[in-house]
């Protein structure tokens, strides 16, 4: 992994729509882990965020596949986002 900007990370809750970002690191507990983790959401993975409204849920694709996330859930969750 290359080395990231800390001014550069924000929360998963806080990308807009079309974003494309990096998750970096998580704030959840190891059983928290285990799930985002069988939804492929690993450290050093890319994504796009598909629909962030501001309030409710979020969905993201990643690996292939759309998952909806609760804004809780998306906010213990630290990204890079693609400046390209």
């Amino acid at each position: 992994m290359t080395p990231m900007n800390p001014h550069l990370l924000q929360t998963l809750a806080e990308l807009k729509s079309g974003d494309v970002a990096r998750l970096i690191d998580h704030t959840y507990g190891r059983g928290e882990f285990s799930r985002m983790a069988s939804f492929g959401l690993t450290p050093g993975v890319s994504l796009r965020m598909v629909q962030n409204y501001g309030t409710g849920p979020v969905i993201i694709h990643v690996r292939g596949s759309q998952v909806a996330l609760g804004r809780k859930q998306a906010s213990r969750i630290w990204v890079e986002r693609d400046h390209a």
